[in-house]
């Protein structure tokens, strides 16, 4: 991200640790995210690979889940942008844009 958007990302970090959303991710992999950097942890293919397996079984038992299957497609435009072996915290890269 250009250091405009990493600017507007460390503000939205520092929103989103410090209020009602704060989690582990956001401590620890906040400054690695803002860096682009997206090599730490569980890739985004094995991510739809689980959340394929969730939607399947949802759809079997009638189950409505938009909320998996929105997660799912932002996953799928990570991959899109090359990111199949990224972690999961690349979905902060779908906020820069192209």
């Amino acid at each position: 991200m250009p250091n405009a958007r990493a600017s507007t990302g460390r503000s939205l970090v520092d929103v989103i640790s410090k209020g009602a959303a704060q989690s582990w991710q956001m401590d620890n992999r906040a400054q690695t995210m803002l860096a682009g950097k997206f090599d730490f942890g569980f890739a985004v293919d094995w991510m739809r690979k689980d959340l394929g397996i969730c939607l399947a079984e949802a759809k079997r038992n009638g189950a409505r889940l938009p909320a998996i299957a929105l997660i799912d497609q932002f996953y799928a435009q990570v991959q899109i942008r090359g990111g199949r072996r990224w972690d999961t915290s690349s979905l902060i890269h779908l906020l820069a844009q192209d």
